[in-house]
């Protein structure tokens, strides 16, 4: 068996930078650090903060007055922000720079008296904090059928965002909708959507080209994983999105002798090393690790190099606003 693995894969530098602030917090801080949502959409990731003492919840109400409190990555609407320094929690802001950067974008357009039209997939949680960031109308869209029904008076001024799990590809159709029904719309430049999910949406199109199967390591409520295996099928190729080794099949390798390997931005190496060795075991033929059935090469790509900033209360010694009340 041969496994091309793609390059870009794996773990961004929003999703580097929110799992670092929550272990900065615990090593600070102490445990309990709660996290209102998943910090990322990973299991692997949750759970393995959860055993080092971070608490995840859905809802402020259910943080301990004086407890640190974690935004996650993505983002949360005014109201909860308002609701946290109301209460006078202690709050460390992991939203990726990159959905701030259209919390801004969206909030510029609506001072300008422009309607909003957000690109996303309703219920998503970055979805729920951009349409909580913006003051004004904001109009959800997710299709092309969905901007023929939107019911917007004539001459409206208008502007749209995207869901930064979204790439131009995803949108373009979308986009070009909008532009048909509405030809004064404003809307970011394409070099403002996440560098992220381009890339690895370009590197599995890449794969696919080569392989007879395609694998993505990540877990099912992360869109952008998804969106990746949907990729896969859209270009022909039989297509798995998988959280880890355990859940490999071994049906579906039958037949097929290169197999594509890539994760979503917010799967960690540790899983993709963790379906590589599922599938060595597989190609050894044998649970025991002997042998040496699995050739494993990667595709050039793109060597990403971007890095964020820590939030400045994890950059500085702690405040005192900021020490855990057990200290």
């Amino acid at each position: 068996m041969r496994v091309l693995l793609a390059q870009p894969r794996g773990f961004c530098a929003g999703v580097v930078r929110a799992i670092d602030i929550v272990d900065l917090a615990l090593q600070r801080f102490g445990a309990p650090v709660y996290v209102r949502h998943e910090i990322v959409h990973n299991r692997h990731v949750v759970e393995g903060l959860e055993r080092r003492g971070a608490v995840f919840v859905e809802e402020l109400a259910q943080v301990p007055d004086g407890a640190v409190t974690v935004f996650s990555a993505h983002g949360v609407a005014r109201s909860v922000a308002e609701e946290a320094a109301g209460r006078g929690l202690p709050v460390l802001d992991a939203t990726c720079p990159l959905v701030a950067k259209v919390h801004g974008q969206g909030r510029r357009y609506a001072a300008r008296g422009r309607t909003v039209i957000l690109i996303g997939h309703a219920g998503h949680p970055e979805v729920e904090g951009t349409l909580g960031q913006i003051d004004g109308p904001v109009h959800l869209v997710g299709s092309a059928a969905e901007v023929a029904r939107l019911d917007l008076p004539a001459g409206t001024p208008l502007a749209y965002v995207t869901q930064t799990t979204l790439s131009v590809d995803d949108t373009r159709g979308i986009i070009a909708a909008l532009e048909a029904r509405f030809p004064g719309i404003e809307g970011p430049d394409v070099s403002d959507i996440c560098y992220a999910t381009q890339h690895r949406q370009a590197a599995v199109r890449e794969l696919c080209a080569v392989v007879d199967l395609l694998l993505v390591v990540g877990s099912r409520n992360s869109s952008n994983s998804n969106r990746l295996a949907e990729i896969g099928l859209e270009q022909g190729v039989p297509s798995h999105l998988i959280p880890d080794g355990a859940a490999l099949d071994p049906a579906w390798l039958r037949g097929f002798g290169t197999v594509g390997l890539t994760a979503g931005a917010s799967a960690p190496e540790e899983m993709v090393l963790d379906v590589l060795a599922a599938l060595r075991r597989l190609a050894q033929g044998s649970e025991d690790g002997g042998g040496d059935g699995l050739e494993v090469a990667a595709l050039p790509g793109i060597q990403e190099n971007v890095s964020f900033s820590l939030p400045p209360e994890l950059r500085t010694p702690a405040p005192a606003a900021l020490v855990h009340p057990a200290e």
